[in-house]
């Protein structure tokens, strides 16, 4: 099981899924609309490291974090 976090103005729970790959994660997270600005816009972090590869693979316990653009001043 891989718990996925949506950090900042996001604003959705937690949520646990069955998944080996982003690829996986992706179609999953598209299927909510009100998700689809951020997919296309956040960066994403496996256990706190940043990935650019859809195909990283997942294990049990990883922790996949949704970080959206941000500005601050």
């Amino acid at each position: 099981m891989v718990t996925v976090e949506f950090l900042g103005p996001i604003g959705k729970d937690p949520l646990k899924v069955d998944i080996t790959n982003l690829n996986q994660l992706s179609a999953i997270l598209k299927e909510d609309k009100s998700l689809n600005n951020w997919l296309e816009n956040s960066a994403v972090a496996i256990n706190d490291m940043l990935v650019k590869d859809a195909n990283h693979e997942l294990k049990n316990g990883d922790k996949v974090s949704l970080l959206p653009p941000v500005c601050g001043g």
